[in-house]
């Protein structure tokens, strides 16, 4: 899951992204609405988290942008106005959901994931493949009933794999969708995550490289 946080209280928005991590989220913040559009102009993101009150560009005015440009994303709107004259506007700027502040984070960790587990995201919740079940919303990863003990990042990784369907996914791709704009693109983060998820997966290999081009999940033959 690929998160936007666009916030101009940068200890809230740092504090929430960093929380947010923990869960095997990829996040990136800004703290302005211009940032915010240009960084959903460049990349596909699951839920954009927006302030309403941003300098510059409002949260409204990139909810509008985002609601006309038909990505997809959902949207989270934080605002400290908490009337309801107030929360039936943000709505009905095509926000998804509207949350007032102060708020506590584990609400708002769990509105991004019903977010992003929305049918309208295209993914199911629980994915099985060749022995291997992955409950999203929970958290969890088994193989063969075997409950996998797997970091954030590798929970990430291993749902990007399970999700492309057998397709061969590159490490490009990997760092595009489990990792935050931050990540080194001449790191071997990715083949270090692929490693220990091999490795806690166990045999038989159900993790295969491809040379010279990436990863697939799923059993051979």
């Amino acid at each position: 899951m690929r998160v936007l946080l666009a916030d101009d209280e940068r200890l809230l928005a740092d504090t929430v992204a960093e929380g947010l991590r923990r869960l095997a989220m990829a996040v990136d913040v800004c703290y302005d609405g211009e940032a915010a559009v240009e960084r959903l102009g460049v990349n596909r993101y699951d839920v954009a988290v927006l302030d309403r009150d941003m300098p510059g560009r409002t949260g409204d005015e990139v909810c509008r942008w985002l609601v006309d440009s038909g990505l997809g994303t959902r949207i989270l709107i934080l605002t400290a106005a908490g009337g309801i004259r107030d929360r039936v506007d943000g709505l009905g700027l095509g926000a998804d959901d509207y949350l007032t502040k102060p708020f506590a984070f584990a609400e708002l960790a769990a509105r991004v994931q019903a977010l992003a587990r929305r049918p309208t995201a295209g993914f199911a919740p629980v994915l099985q493949l060749d022995g291997v079940e992955l409950d999203v919303p929970r958290h969890r990863a088994f193989r063969d009933g075997r409950l996998l003990d797997l970091t954030p990042k590798e929970f990430a990784v291993l749902t990007v794999l399970m999700r492309s369907a057998g397709a061969v996914v590159s490490s490009e791709e990997l760092l595009e969708q489990a990792w935050d704009e931050h990540a080194d693109p001449f790191t071997n983060a990715v083949r270090v995550a692929v490693m220990t998820l091999r490795r806690k997966l166990g045999e038989p290999q159900i993790v295969h490289t491809v040379p010279r081009v990436g990863y697939r999940f799923g059993a051979q033959g």
